[in-house]
């Protein structure tokens, strides 16, 4: 499978705009920026007689850097989750015995996922009935399913393409 290198993607101006803040506002340097603005305006405290325009700016600055934040970390939160799920669609989809119902779960109702849950809890029963976890689990089976995996990969390579 070929990894994409990113190139001739074309980005909206705002998607990338919130990629970069929330990388930027989660470093350690933005956090220790934001720790020394509070301390210099704790200290400063004194200087302005704990007024009220000191605590204004405070207060307004912690606001709307707030509320702009609450943006672009859903926006980021937004792209990340869509990743995941195709990321989880795709495990889904290729493999042949993984029910397709599951590709577009995150569409189902409440109910609907319910029923599907219940499955899963009965399969969980199932699976503590066994003797051991190496019965449902083991070297073997790994070794067993690589092996699988490395011939039908050599099969598909050996298809004309």
């Amino acid at each position: 499978m070929k990894k994409n290198s990113g190139k001739g993607k074309k980005k909206n101006s705002f998607d990338a705009l919130a990629t970069a803040a929330a990388k930027a506002t989660g470093s350690t340097t933005a956090f220790t920026l934001a720790t020394l603005t509070v301390v210099v305006w704790a200290v400063t405290g004194p200087v302005f007689n704990y007024s009220e325009t000191w605590q204004l700016v405070i207060n307004t600055g912690t606001t709307i850097i707030t509320f702009l934040m609450v943006f672009l970390i859903q926006k980021a939160q937004n792209k990340d989750s869509l990743a995941i799920q195709l990321k989880l669609n795709e495990l889904v989809a290729s493999h042949e015995l993984a029910s397709n119902r599951l590709v577009d779960i995150e569409d189902m109702t409440e109910q609907e996922m319910e029923v599907i849950k219940k499955y899963y809890v009965h399969l969980s029963k199932l699976a503590q009935k066994e003797e051991s976890l190496q019965c449902s689990h083991s070297i073997e089976e790994a070794e067993e399913l690589h092996h699988i995996k490395a011939k039908l990969k050599k099969e598909r390579d050996q298809l004309p393409s």
